[in-house]
């Protein structure tokens, strides 16, 4: 920000307020501050300074300077559309008046009432309709806000779902301050995902770049003020009592929480900070694969953060109380199986290794069936009953987490003050340390399966470059493991230490991210990565490895299935191939992996191929209640199948069958109902027929984003030439017109807006210095799984043009600013009299545009009678104003042209009004039913009735208000040569706004206005 920037934390959570019509600007906006001309990028009312306003410089002093002004502080002045000057344009096929009105275009924000998808298919990512669902979902207006919970089960694409909804919301104009918040080891690949395959960048706020932002801005500031768009993670912000108060002063256009099941648990810190957020975000997408804790009032929390009055009573609601507020498949769901064939290959179940005990741990398997855990009824030594299942697991997993356990609990029993009712416990555990004390990995015979599995059986050691990724519970067994593993496979010197490495959640996020992006990369020497169950969620481990073992088993079926996830998901080029090491005993009565472990896994496939996920099974949702009542089962004497089919109660005691809400909730997964994406036909939105495509996808739909450019390359190609017509030697631009490359050195001013870039991919790339890009998207995709085969970056060196990439962005303004202060270009083209190019826009009290129109306007002084149209952009085609159009430069006095403005806008404004209320229909519809849920909504405390009226007021500001804006953008006239006509070539008549086709919208000013 610069000096001109008004304090944007003076904002806060009451920024709903009635706003006057002349404080309305919307997002593309043009307005004079301080004698300086700017683009309005978004605008929020405040309750105490006016409109707050988010602008980027346009005239030559400010040009690409960012500011925060509010209206109540300086005077914020919309250009007087009546005192348009008109210039002739005398560059080639009146290019420079063809690339203005399309950057008019794009810079204009979508309004409200555009419920498609505007930028679907111009993205790095395959044409998978199930993936865009979310996003029309988001869009559909279905909801008054963009609020989502994505709860797609492991694998299907969650990242690329947020990434595309986001992009929309940018062309929107509502995603102008976006804040992603993840688990800290994932921070690094959601941000990597966003750039390489939608153009938007993040600043990533983990430990390093907090260090970073602190240098570099003055003490005390609010450092979310000095960056648009940041992903920060959610330790990050709920262990630091600084950022409570910087959060609260910032309000975000969309806020992304990923994992979000971890916010569940009312008044944890992960709790408040999203009650935090929520309030202050317009959008807010919440993602989990595992979003249900069992509990149904849990839920309603969760849900109500989406929208507080969804849900009236939240121990008594369905799933179709809340279905236009989350979406949820698995991969077998109908859509996602049709549209991945080929593409995702199915999964085999995890096969179990059977591993013998060893004569050593025989005698320990002695021990805990005799002493710790025994059969018939007899009592254990422990006065915890827990306690030997925890002694169990960590003998199962390895003899380093057996001894860990055994000391732990040791030194808990020795600083009892009581020391003689532990006596029998403390000498058990003794006499389990001498046993565990001397075993190395020649007395485990699950290692020497290991070995021989990764040797034999997957081909991991020196010469191969085969990976795996090893799982286990205890931090103990991935340490031990890496000690002894390399030699075992035959590594030695360098490449023992290089070949394996270790993650778990004691480490700090640089370095799991580091061991993550370590193993995605191909030519890193990395061929196991052992890893604990932080890796279980989220993080994408498929893009070397299609090999997975689990050492040891976790018990519960979720947390086997998150694992499994981390291979098995979209984008694998192999079958998954999962293993897990089952350490049997001959022991009487041990209960050794055969007893827990293998059932599990059985049944984990079984549900994963019969429902699409395990989740629902135990009816308990998450990992940890499912170990906890299955330990407690086993106690009972039950076995693993008996306490699996066990009806579960809720965590408020009742009873949770197959027809409450929770089953209904896991059991609409199959679903294919799709969002029709726009007004049904009676003018609301609503699904529509299952298996219909969205109007986005429909071949018959009328384009979502009016272009002049038959495509944005066309329109950058252009662009360069007119603005930088000695490109070659200016900017050193290299085009490579096989492969599609360009190559040029950035000017200062792009150099300037690449600062949001990711901070290690402008220094890896040398971006400053020399930027690669392209609008072929083969050749941007090859670049990028290169970048995933090397291990100097990650990130790719060409990135692909979109509409949303800063070259395109930056280029854009440049040619916006190619004409003066509120001048519009006069071209001669095939119209029959004077034709006037209008942008009209209707906004709310939020300063977003509800509708925006672009009209063909004339006015007949003869018979003073104005005609509208609102097809400017096939105006212009039958007008043939294109790239073929010759300029003859016949300049013509703009004298009476500019006389006729006044009339021109009042039939502009006239027609506008005219249609105002049907465009508003579609709008104030879901209004009206929002309030009148608010009225029914019971929340009897004070602060309830705060956000009933908070609620209210949002939901009024959303509808239109005030006048339109307008905007004359240039002017058609005739060509004054008898002989225009035969020259077109085609023979037709040129374009009257009177002809039949057209319909035009006709006005007459009143008599006392002549």
């Amino acid at each position: 920000m610069t000096a001109v920037q008004t304090s944007v934390e003076q904002t806060g959570e009451e920024q709903t307020g009635a706003t006057s019509g002349q404080d309305q600007y919307p997002a593309g906006a043009l307005v004079v501050v301080r004698d300086e001309e700017w683009l309005v990028r978004s605008s929020m009312p405040t309750s105490d300074d006016g409109t707050r306003i988010e602008v980027t410089g346009v005239s030559e002093f400010v040009r690409d300077q960012e500011a925060v002004f509010f209206s109540g502080l300086d005077r914020i002045e919309l250009l007087d559309p009546g005192a348009t000057t008109l210039v002739m344009d005398d560059s080639p096929n009146y290019r420079r008046s063809r690339l203005f009105l399309e950057a008019v275009l794009r810079r204009t924000a979508l309004p409200q009432s555009e419920h498609r998808l505007a930028l679907a298919d111009s993205f790095l990512m395959d044409p998978l309709p199930y993936q865009r669902r979310p996003a029309q979902l988001a869009l559909s207006g279905a909801n008054l806000r963009p609020r989502l919970l994505i709860a797609d089960v492991v694998g299907l694409g969650k990242t690329l779902e947020i990434g595309l909804t986001l992009a929309e919301l940018i062309r929107r104009g509502r995603g102008e301050r976006i804040l992603v918040v993840t688990p800290q080891h994932v921070l690094e690949q959601f941000q990597h995902e966003l750039w390489t395959r939608f153009a938007i960048p993040l600043v990533r706020l983990d430990s390093v770049g907090i260090e970073r932002i602190q240098r570099e801005i003055p003490a005390g500031r609010n450092p979310f003020t000095s960056f648009k768009r940041v992903i920060v993670s959610i330790d990050t912000l709920k262990n630091t009592n600084q950022y409570q108060h910087h959060l609260e002063q910032i309000r975000w256009d969309a806020v992304v929480i990923d994992e979000s099941h971890n916010l569940i648990n009312r008044g944890s810190l992960r709790n408040q900070l999203a009650h935090t957020l929520a309030p202050r975000t317009d959008a807010l997408i919440l993602a989990s694969a595992t979003p249900h804790n069992g509990d149904a009032r849990s839920f309603a929390e969760l849900i109500r953060l989406l929208d507080p009055v969804a849900i009236r009573d939240p121990e008594n609601y369905r799933a179709a109380d809340i279905e236009h507020l989350f979406i949820r498949r698995t991969k077998i769901s109908p859509e996602v199986r049709e549209q991945m064939k080929g593409q995702w290959a199915d999964r085999g179940p995890s096969r179990s290794v059977h591993c013998p005990a060893t004569p050593a741990e025989e005698r320990i398997f002695e021990e805990l069936a005799a002493v710790w855990l025994p059969g018939d009824g007899g009592a254990s030594v422990s006065a915890v009953p827990l306690f030997p299942y925890t002694l169990l697991k960590s003998f199962l997993s390895s003899p380093a987490a057996l001894r860990a356990t055994v000391s732990a609990r040791i030194r808990t029993l020795e600083k009892k003050e009581d020391r003689r009712s532990a006596e029998a416990e403390l000498a058990a555990l003794h006499r389990l340390s001498e046993l565990a004390a001397g075993l190395t990995e020649a007395d485990s015979a699950k290692f020497a399966a290991l070995v021989r599995l990764l040797r034999e059986e997957i081909g991991v050691g020196p010469g191969s470059e085969t990976r795996v990724v090893v799982f286990s519970e205890r931090v103990q067994t991935l340490e031990w493991l890496a000690g002894v593993l390399p030699a075992a496979l035959g590594f030695r010197g360098r490449a023992a230490r290089d070949c394996v490495r270790v993650m778990h959640g004691g480490l700090s996020d640089e370095q799991q991210m580091d061991r993550v992006e370590e193993f995605g990369l191909a030519d890193t020497p990395v061929r196991v990565l052992l890893t604990g169950d932080v890796a279980s969620e989220g993080v994408n481990l498929h893009r070397q490895c299609h090999q997975l073992v689990h050492y040891d088993v976790p018990w519960s079926l979720i947390r086997i299935e998150q694992r499994n996830g981390r291979i098995d998901r979209y984008g694998q080029a192999h079958p998954p191939e999962f293993r897990a090491l089952i350490l049997t005993s001959e022991v009487d009565g041990a209960k050794d992996d055969t007893v827990v472990a293998e059932r599990l896994l059985e049944r984990e496939d079984q549900a994963h191929r019969s429902l699409g996920t395990a989740e629902a099974v135990t009816g308990l949702y998450r990992a940890e209640a499912e170990e906890r009542s299955l330990i407690q089962d086993l106690l009972r004497g039950r076995t693993v199948d008996e306490s699996l089919d066990t009806p579960r109660a809720g965590a408020d005691g009742q009873d949770a069958g197959l027809d409450d809400f929770l089953a209904d909730f896991f059991g609409s997964v199959d679903a294919t109902t799709e969002t029709a994406g726009g007004p049904g036909a009676d003018g609301r939105d609503e699904p529509a027929p299952a298996g219909t495509p969205s109007s986005a996808d429909r071949d018959d739909a009328s384009p979502v984003l009016p272009r002049l450019f038959d495509s944005t390359a066309h329109f950058v190609d252009e662009a360069l030439r007119e603005v930088y017509p000695d490109a070659r030697d200016r900017l050193e631009l290299d085009r490579d017109q096989q492969s599609g490359l360009i190559s040029f050195r950035p000017p200062a001013e792009l150099v300037h807006r690449l600062k949001a870039l990711p901070s290690d991919y402008l220094r890896e790339q040398r971006l400053r210095e020399r930027l690669l890009v392209t609008f072929n998207r083969r050749l941007a995709e090859h670049s990028l799984q290169r970048a995933r085969q090397s291990s100097t970056s990650s990130w790719p060196e060409i990135s692909l043009l979109t509409d949303l990439h800063p070259v395109v962005d930056w280029l854009t303004d440049k040619v916006l600013v190619g004409l003066g202060r509120q001048e519009a270009p006069v071209i001669t083209a095939k119209v029959a009299e004077p034709v006037y190019l209008v942008q009209g826009v209707y906004s709310n009290k939020l300063g977003r545009p509800t509708v925006v129109k672009w009209m063909g306007v004339t006015w007949r002084e003869a018979v003073q009678e104005g005609l509208a149209v609102d097809d400017m952009v096939s105006l212009l085609r039958r007008a043939d104003v294109g790239p073929a159009m010759a300029n003859k430069r016949g300049y013509r006095d703009p004298a009476p042209l500019s006389a006729a403005l006044p009339r021109v806008l009042e039939t502009a404004e006239a027609f506008l009004n005219a249609h105002r209320d049907a465009w508003d229909e579609p709008l104030r519809r879901p209004v009206e039913e929002y309030k009148l849920r608010l009225g029914a909504w019971e929340q009897p405390t004070l602060g309830g009735e705060r956000t009933r009226e908070r609620l209210a007021d949002l939901a009024d500001s959303l509808l239109t208000t005030g006048r339109p804006l307008l905007r004359v953008l240039a002017v058609l006239v005739p060509d004054t040569d008898a002989d225009a006509d035969r020259r077109n070539g085609d023979g037709t008549p040129p374009v009257s706004l009177s002809a039949p086709s057209s319909s035009p919208f006709r006005y007459a000013p009143p008599l006392a206005a002549l």
